[in-house]
């Protein structure tokens, strides 16, 4: 029965967010706000709500391996498993701002997390957590993160407002203003009920197959959450423009871990028990991985050589996960 749970729960989640977007984005179009702010607010935050509701219902149940294990299981599978399947599919280069910028700041924030998270390091220290002064760190960091992104773009406004376009499209606009908050309110309550129904059942799952609520969150949990970058990522390459992968990816996981994360830990503090140090230094080297695709083999190019080292690497790491 869990089995069924699991992908109903799941199911619910991914819907509930896509129409929760979509409902806001065209709340946010009638009250006249600028498409490159939904774009930038609305819609990335949209876009994450399934690792948004799942790690803070976490944290509300005292499961702070679930929690980090969502958001570090995601950051794995969105760089090694979805961009190695879109490089394999096509390859594709990357923007000079995404080497100069948004790399090296996911590096940093990979980094940061790690250190903070893993307070056992510390002599007389025996639990890692993540506090809620940690999570105001993060969203401050995150908020810091968000401006420059606005600055960087308001020097090229003309591609900055192409761009908001495109995200902040609705296939609701235009629709009766009641109807649209109907919709937001129904969506938010089915992402919040799908979200549990999700969790319930992978902590159950967890249990009957003797594995910890870390294992089942890096895999099951975090790639169930991937998904919406996943299909995303198949469409954009099978229509010729997989440069829009990488930008979903690379946003997607700072959101994860300064938003997510940040708005969890504020939420409750977390607590980690089954969360290792090498689960944190995989997401690392995931991050690096990206840095170094800069210049090997094709230079500021992901080629399908590189895509097929990242996909091994993730199938390597789900199999030392089962195996722990």
């Amino acid at each position: 029965m869990d089995y069924l749970l699991l992908f109903v729960g799941l199911g619910i989640l991914l819907l509930a967010a896509n129409y929760l977007v979509d409902s806001s984005v065209a709340i946010a179009q009638r009250a006249k706000i600028s498409n490159f702010i939904i774009g930038l607010t609305i819609v990335g935050i949209g876009t994450s709500s399934p690792e948004l509701f799942v790690s803070v219902s976490s944290a509300l149940k005292d499961s702070g391996d679930i929690a980090m294990g969502n958001v570090l299981g995601s950051n794995i599978a969105n760089v090694f498993l979805i961009l190695g399947v879109t490089a394999l599919i096509l390859p594709f280069p990357i923007e000079r701002l995404q080497r100069l910028r948004d790399i090296p700041f996911v590096i940093l924030a990979s980094l940061f997390v790690m250190l903070i998270a893993n307070d056992s390091m510390v002599p007389g220290i025996k639990t890692n957590t993540l506090s809620r002064l940690d999570g105001i760190v993060l969203l401050v960091l995150f908020l810091g993160y968000m401006c420059w992104v606005v600055v960087q773009k308001g020097k090229d406004p003309k591609k900055a407002l192409e761009e908001a376009d495109e995200e902040a499209s609705s296939s609701l606009t235009g629709k009766n203003p009641w109807l649209l908050w109907g919709i937001a309110i129904v969506s938010l309550v089915a992402l919040i009920w799908g979200g549990n129904l999700f969790l319930d059942s992978a902590k159950n799952l967890a249990r009957a197959w003797g594995m910890s609520e870390a294992v089942i969150a890096i895999t099951i949990v975090a790639v169930g959450t991937s998904l919406p970058e996943l299909v995303t990522a198949i469409i954009a390459a099978s229509k010729k423009n997989p440069q829009l992968a990488l930008g979903n990816v690379i946003g997607s996981n700072l959101f994860n871990l300064m938003f997510i994360l940040g708005t969890a830990s504020t939420v409750k503090p977390l607590e980690f028990v089954d969360i290792n140090i090498w689960d944190y230094c995989v997401m690392l080297v995931s991050a690096l991985s990206l840095f170094m695709v800069i210049y090997t083999f094709k230079k500021n190019k992901f080629d399908r050589v590189e895509g097929a080292l990242f996909f091994a690497a993730y199938v390597a790491y789900t199999v030392y996960l089962l195996l722990r």
